[in-house]
């Protein structure tokens, strides 16, 4: 039978959908679906979309009240917004939906778990259960200390901008669900790094990266799923296939849908359980040294959280000129 390399891909990993355009996901049919701040702040200004942020705007009013300014409403449709993404997605899709906190609370944790609370409360009042979210949280030290009290309220956790293997460990020895390490952005900083243009594709430092978590878990039998995530072209996904989890975006799942050929399964837990790999004991120390002595894993998780942070001012912003408007009318 001759499948495209998405199909063959789907054999041994789940795939995931990374975008808020409800379009590709329809198109794709991923089993699950990963949203960020970026994501969902592009779609909410497609037209397609402007009854949902219509709608997030509208109950952000009526849960503000009498006399509360825009910047109340602002900030509950906000939230509204991100989950009422997540309901269109889930009546495609057949599994999972990620959901992030506001990446501003990335190092407060009481915050994180509270808004992590919010989140879920908002999805199991639509009916959803909890089963079907996930938080979608930074990996600082202060993220993963907040995932860890979320999950043993059943709220299950995906600890994104994951850089480094002290991140991995510390998410696994917490009991996340699931963690998303970046094999694209990871490229794109040892490419400025080095002055490199290429790397071949098994060497891709961001390949490196996963393969090292991946068979890390592996190896000492954490539960913790593994998602690669942000991809720059196919060889990325072609030398990670085997990974349980890989989110792609629509570009890529189209071409993966259009290429055809072998994908032999590059990540393997047998194989894994049969190397020697020394277990790292972690604590806040240890994390912070191995964080500090990690130039990439320091850089990517700053600029990770400024950009969402940035995307989320932009949200702020549009939610902002659409009330208005509404008031206007």
């Amino acid at each position: 039978m001759d499948q495209n390399l998405l199909e063959r891909l789907k054999a041994y990993t789940v795939v995931v959908a990374d975008t808020g355009d409800i379009n590709s996901i329809e198109k794709f049919r991923p089993q699950d679906a990963t949203t960020n701040p970026s994501l969902i702040t592009a779609a909410a200004q497609m037209p397609e979309y402007a009854d949902i942020v219509s709608g997030a705007l509208a109950w952000g009013q009526k849960e503000a009240g009498r006399g509360k300014g825009p910047d109340d409403v602002v900030g509950l449709a906000f939230e509204r917004l991100a989950v009422d993404f997540g309901l269109r997605i889930l009546k495609i899709i057949p599994g999972r939906v990620s959901t992030e906190v506001d990446a501003r609370l990335s190092f407060d944790t009481q915050a994180t778990i509270e808004k992590g609370r919010s989140i879920v409360r908002l999805y199991e009042e639509a009916g959803v259960s909890r089963k079907r979210v996930l938080i979608k949280i930074a990996s600082t030290w202060e993220g993963i200390r907040a995932a860890e009290v979320l999950e043993k309220e059943g709220i299950h956790c995906n600890l994104t901008l994951l850089f480094g293997l002290h991140q991995a460990i510390a998410c696994a020895e917490a009991g996340v669900t699931l963690i998303s390490p970046f094999v694209g952005r990871i490229l794109d900083w040892y490419l400025k790094d080095t002055g490199r243009t290429s790397y071949a594709p098994a060497e891709d430092p961001g390949v490196v990266s996963v393969t090292k978590i991946y068979n890390y878990y592996k190896k000492h039998g954490y539960k913790t799923e593994v998602m690669g995530a942000s991809f720059r072209n196919l060889d990325e996904i072609k030398e990670l296939a085997g990974c349980d989890l890989l989110t792609i975006s629509p570009k890529l799942l189209s071409e993966l849908a259009s290429a055809r050929g072998d994908l032999p399964r590059k990540l393997d837990p047998d194989a894994a359980r049969s190397l020697q790999i020394a277990k790292i004991p972690m604590d806040e120390a240890a994390f912070r040294a191995m964080h500090a002595a990690d130039r990439m894993a320091s850089d990517k998780l700053s600029e990770g959280i400024d950009g969402f942070a940035k995307a989320l001012a932009s949200l702020e912003v549009l939610l902002r000129e659409r009330l208005q408007q509404g008031a206007a009318s």
